[in-house]
């Protein structure tokens, strides 16, 4: 009777937006971590976006959040009532996130896996082990938008591409908006075995027009939700378990192939069909299978002007290589908003676009493959092998990695990989990487990061790369240190290094002042030193760089930097048709970067840079323009200007422009349209995408992509496909 006494309050009354005025927060991140109880729902709930049933009077309400930013350790100026409640299916999320100006609250999109910075958001993570390492992420925006995905290494590793299966709905009203979440237990791994079932929990609130961030769980503004060690406590599960978790993910496809690149032969309407099958081996391990493998609807790369001798780096964006991807992450990582020195760009030894993808992008057929990945304790373990088609003159190919990092102790985990790449017809070529790394967190600031890991294979002498860094960040002061050294024949075959045979050291020193200035909100004025020789301890590149970041409290964000950088060039390489001969160079340049905020419905971005450049002078000019008129509509403009002088060579230019459009008819009917203009190739790339989301994790995809020479005019290829798929969840 009590419950439904005071429902009412919850359903429909008027709700003055208040303040929490009991606490205020010093030390963010070593304030005490919060607990709340959840208890077993009384009696349904339905997901419509309306907390209206009976049950959500009974639960806990959670209510005192802290600002992040732009106010450290104030309450936060709206107040958000959050209620947690379970049954034998379902994990019930209901918030009530209450504005005093509900007609400022900004929707930017409602595309999947949107950029939840542009506008207002709510936001979960679940440290469902209570290992304070990993975590499920799930950030909303009022248009029921999700970005959801997987944390790992306490939010350094984060695999946003990770999609769950929920029912969500958001609705805005006259006194805020709320989110009413259902998510089964099958979505989430956990250990029902566990006695104890407490989990990890925090929340968060963004008030975009405000640019305000406040949190449940105390942490500093430098750090995301998704930071698992700072979290608070959820307390009160009993009895749950997360059933058979089976699922099958049947596809078909239709595509038709043209162009002048296409043999004619191949130039008819192909039907193709495959199957993805998921399978929870135990609460936190997971058996993935698929076979005929195809990535039809993936958006294409998108284009990079390359300025330098060394191979570009391009991600992967394939969701079968994406899920559980931070588990298999070895090498260089790079953070947020951090200076690391090195990245994965700099090297990884384990880059999945190797797999059924040739150096320039074009796909390879693959048979199929599997992949067993997930948690054991407090042990991350991941195995891929994958069988690839012949293609031409490309042979059949296996590939094999093997992973496992296990947390001995708090703050440190130790970790090996083993990786196989080898032919599997006429002539057996192999190559073999292996390592080991580890990595300790003392305390709340301080990090080690290394790494041991060896190649070697068909023709390829054995040899060695390593890393050894200290970082220390705290609110106010960032320090880095950083040694690599990486063999001449360090060739893993499966990953990708940019630089070999070198001795790397990088450091750094900067501030993060927080001012309470009338537009800044903080600065940060730092130095860098990066110095590369080779292996005899010769100098080929030094950089010095000192800049200036600058955070607007508007959300806008400023950039300056004088880099004065040393290039000995001991063999010719060419840019653009012009040589760069053998030769020692030192060049000076500035650079000054601006962004607007994206919480308007007009925001740019737009960069400069001028100098020295080899002898001679560069001049760039980049920027971007995003036009939002409503959530439904989005149009990105980019462009990247390079003019390039050079002593006895005739100037050049190589620039590239993009355009993107995209009509966001609801959360499960999406259009794209994304054309690129690269003028070092001439050609003209076209990818428009149709998504239906008619089910949840089950799509209908129409693609068509398009490469045309525009100097000919004549289409290179195009391609048409049509993709439709349905998960089955038993």
């Amino acid at each position: 009777m009590v419950g439904l006494l005071a429902l009412p309050s919850l359903a429909t009354a008027e709700v003055t937006p208040q303040t929490d005025t009991l606490r205020v927060v010093g030390d963010l991140d070593g304030a005490p971590r919060p607990t709340a109880t959840i208890q077993r729902s009384p009696g349904p709930i339905q997901v419509d976006g309306r907390l209206d049933e009976p049950a959500w009077a009974a639960a806990e309400v959670i209510s005192d959040f802290v600002q992040q930013r732009p106010d450290d350790g104030r309450p936060a100026t709206e107040r958000t009532e959050v209620r947690l409640l379970y049954d034998d299916e379902f994990l019930y999320v209901g918030a009530e996130l209450y504005d005093s100006d509900p007609s400022g609250i900004i929707t930017p999109t409602l595309e999947r896996d949107p950029n939840t910075r542009d506008g207002d958001a709510f936001g979960i993570i679940l440290d469902t082990f209570l290992d304070r390492s990993s975590a499920f992420a799930f950030y909303i925006n009022p248009g029921g938008a999700v970005r959801d995905g997987q944390a790992a290494d306490d939010g350094r590793n984060t695999n946003f591409a990770w999609d769950g299966a929920f029912d969500l709905e958001t609705r805005v009203h006259d006194r805020g908006w709320t989110v009413e979440m259902a998510i089964p237990w099958s979505t989430l791994r956990f250990d029902p075995g566990r006695i104890n079932q407490e989990w990890g929990l925090n929340l968060l609130r963004r008030i975009r027009r405000k640019n305000e961030d406040s949190v449940w769980a105390p942490m500093d503004r430098q750090r995301p939700l998704h930071t698992p060690s700072l979290a608070g406590t959820l307390v009160g599960l009993e009895g749950i378990q997360p059933g058979r978790n089976l699922s099958l993910k049947p596809f078909a496809l239709s595509s038709r192939p043209t162009g002048e690149l296409v043999d004619p032969q191949e130039e008819s309407t192909d039907f193709d069909a495959g199957l993805d099958l998921k399978y929870g081996l135990t609460p936190g391990l997971t058996l993935d299978l698929t076979y005929n493998t195809d990535f039809s609807q993936v958006e294409v790369d998108q284009q990079q002007v390359n300025l330098t001798r060394f191979s570009l780096f391009f991600p992967e964006r394939r969701d079968f290589f994406l899920e559980n991807q931070g588990i298999f992450t070895f090498g260089d990582r790079g953070s947020m908003g951090q200076r690391t020195g090195a990245r994965e760009q700099d090297f990884t030894l384990f880059h999945s676009r190797r797999i059924g993808l040739t150096p320039t992008g074009d796909p390879i057929g693959i048979l199929g493959g599997g992949r067993v990945s997930g948690t054991i304790g407090s042990t991350d373990l991941g195995v891929i092998n994958m069988q690839t088609r012949r293609e031409g003159d490309l042979q059949p190919e296996n590939f094999s990695v093997a992973r496992i990092r296990f947390r001995p102790a708090s703050g440190l985990d130790v970790g090996g990989i083993a990786i196989q790449r080898r032919t599997t017809s006429g002539d057996v070529r192999m190559n073999r990487s292996y390592g080991v790394d580890a990595n300790y967190q003392l305390g709340n600031y301080l990090l080690f990061e290394s790494y041991l890991a060896g190649t070697q294979g068909t023709e390829l002498d054995r040899d060695l790369a390593g890393r050894f860094s200290v970082r220390w960040r705290n609110p106010f002061w960032e320090a880095m240190a950083l040694y690599r050294r990486i063999g001449d024949d360090f060739e893993p075959g499966v990953g990708f290094v940019q630089r070999n045979g070198i001795h790397h050291r990088y450091g750094t020193l900067g501030i993060t002042p927080r001012v309470s200035w009338p537009l800044v909100q903080e600065l940060n004025p730092y130095m860098e030193v990066d110095h590369f020789s080779n292996l005899e301890g010769v100098r080929e590149t030094r950089t010095l760089t000192g800049g200036l970041d600058v955070d607007f409290r508007d959300g806008s964000d400023a950039s300056i930097l004088i880099r004065e950088q040393f290039e000995w060039i001991q063999f010719p390489f060419t840019l653009r048709g012009v040589t760069i001969d053998p030769g020692r160079y030192t060049f000076r340049e500035a650079e000054l970067d601006f962004s607007s905020s994206r919480a308007r419905s007009f925001s740019a971005s737009a960069g400069v840079t001028g100098g020295e450049f080899y002898g001679g002078d560069r001049f760039s000019l980049g920027g971007s323009v995003l036009w939002r008129p409503s959530q439904h509509f989005l149009l990105d403009l980019e462009a990247d200007h390079n003019r390039i002088d050079l002593p006895g060579a005739d100037s050049f230019t190589a620039d590239v422009y993009g355009a993107r459009f995209r009509y966001l008819h609801s959360t499960r009917f999406l259009t794209s349209t994304f054309i690129q203009y690269n003028e070092a190739t001439d050609e003209l790339i076209t990818n428009i995408r149709l998504n239906w989301i008619h089910a949840p994790l089950s799509d209908f995809f129409l693609v068509l992509t398009e490469r045309r020479e525009m100097g000919s005019n004549q289409v290179m290829e195009r391609v048409v496909s049509a993709k439709l798929t349905r998960l089955f969840s038993f």
